[in-house]
């Protein structure tokens, strides 16, 4: 198929850069690298998330009720799980800078279309059922657009980076998942308080077209792209197998194949599935959970729950950094005080009472801890397991798993919260206590389940 060339066409090696200007031409073309793929990832998760601001809203009109909005969330995450898997593959051969903007100019495009839905629907000219089925498709394409973000982001910090301090900026790229999401829960938020719900959409869709032009314009296909020796030749590493041009693919789809076979990815994978449940139970449902068992506004719903992503930023930050100069590269004993620390903070946050302080204290730790807990369990343990070239399918593995549990919780979530209400001085509102139990149950299992790995090595393939 020739968008599929299109795609993977990646660029021919550049003029050989002088041996005198290798190591600043690295240095200059990696941060930009790093620069665009966190940012560029970042305002991906704008258009993920914007929904989530927006569900009260939502129910308030009558548009759509709390299973139907579920729904919608989870045809997200489940076309985003497929979507991980079979991106994850194709982008370890794939051009990524063309890879990554494409996905991001869809998800703007689905945004954009939603944004305009919503107008059709608030004037009333379509019918309640109507927009639901529109939703959730447009929703949907919007998973797969998604997920071909983080693939070639992680990519390529692997091809730019040795080693020695890949765990690092590992840590520092995760930043982007808490940068876009605090931008959803403060500027989204504000957007919607402001102009009404349908406006998120396109305030998302802005955001967007910042992030495609970044990335089209500072993300990097590889070092050898642009005329400079390989990343192992730089790093001092020990060169891989050589392999013909010819064979290159094939080598690639073996490593995959090898990958797949590899028990301790899997078991990585069920642990991000169930830590991503409890992550997007607060992403998701956070704020109507505010609104309704607290009574605050959206504004301030919105404030408390972006408290989240921003100190996020100092865990994952600090995690990398902290693995790799004090660990070695060892990430299961930061990685398990994390999701302890995950499950105490969902304690705090749904039973801790309607004290705001204990509400912003808990959204403090959740950050922290869910920081640590995407670089490690959503990716960086994996990759650590397997080689350089499939790094991809290492990560399509573990985001299958974790995005198809995150639409799970949502449909799970919904049906709880429409099957169990409670009467309020005289209004019918959402009782949370089964959800509370089944996102705090998540938590606790998903930091147990790495303990099976804690003696597993990187793979050898030969």
């Amino acid at each position: 198929m020739k968008f599929l060339g299109f795609l993977n066409a990646v660029p021919a090696p550049a003029a050989t850069v002088p041996a005198e200007k290798v190591d600043k031409t690295y240095k200059r073309l990696r941060i930009q690298t790093f620069l665009a793929a966190t940012l560029g990832y970042a305002l991906y998760y704008v258009c993920r998330l914007s929904m989530g601001v927006m569900k009260q809203p939502i129910i308030d009109a009558g548009l759509l009720n709390a299973t139907q909005l579920g729904i919608i969330g989870a045809c997200l995450y489940w076309a985003y799980a497929i979507g991980k898997l079979i991106n994850g593959f194709l982008a370890d051969s794939a051009n990524i800078k063309r890879f990554m903007a494409f996905g991001l100019i869809a998800s703007v495009a689905m945004n954009f279309i939603m944004g305009i839905l919503g107008v059709s629907a608030t004037e009333g000219n379509m019918a309640n059922g109507t927009l639901f089925i529109c939703f959730a498709v447009c929703w949907a394409v919007n998973g797969w657009a998604q997920s071909m973000g983080a693939p070639p982001a992680i990519i390529s910090l692997s091809r730019w980076f040795p080693l020695r301090i890949r765990g690092t900026f590992y840590g520092f790229f995760s930043s982007s998942h808490n940068i876009g999401e605090g931008l959803s829960f403060v500027f989204v938020s504000a957007i919607v308080a402001a102009l009404g719900w349908k406006w998120g959409f396109f305030g998302a869709a802005l955001a967007g077209i910042l992030g495609v032009l970044i990335i089209v314009f500072f993300l990097h296909n590889s070092t050898e792209s642009k005329g400079l020796p390989s990343i192992e030749t730089l790093a001092g590493e020990p060169q891989p197998k050589p392999v013909p041009a010819s064979e290159k693919r094939a080598e690639t789809r073996r490593l995959q194949a090898q990958v797949i076979r590899n028990p301790g990815v899997w078991i990585l994978a069920l642990a991000s599935a169930f830590m991503y449940m409890s992550r997007y139970a607060i992403n998701e449902w956070g704020i109507i959970f505010l609104q309704e068992a607290r009574g605050y506004s959206l504004a301030e719903a919105g404030a408390i729950v972006g408290i989240n992503p921003i100190f996020g930023v100092l865990g994952t930050v600090f995690s990398g950094w902290l693995s790799d100069a004090v660990f070695k590269g060892d990430r299961k004993y930061p990685a398990f005080v994390a999701g302890i620390l995950e499950a105490i903070a969902l304690v705090l946050f749904l039973f801790g009472g309607p004290q705001k302080w204990v509400a912003i204290l808990a959204m403090v730790l959740f950050g922290i801890a869910i920081g640590v807990l995407i670089s490690f369990l959503g990716g960086l343990m994996a990759i650590d397991l397997v080689p350089r070239q499939a790094t991809g399918a290492a990560l399509g593995i573990v985001g299958m798993a974790s995005y198809a549990a995150a639409g799970l919780q949502n449909v799970v979530t919904g049906i709880l919260l429409d099957g169990h209400m409670m009467e309020v001085n005289g209004a019918m509102v959402h009782d949370y206590t089964y959800v509370s139990i089944f996102w705090i149950g998540a938590a606790v299992i998903s930091f147990l389940l790495p303990i099976l790995n804690w003696r597993r090595k990187q793979q050898e393939i030969v």
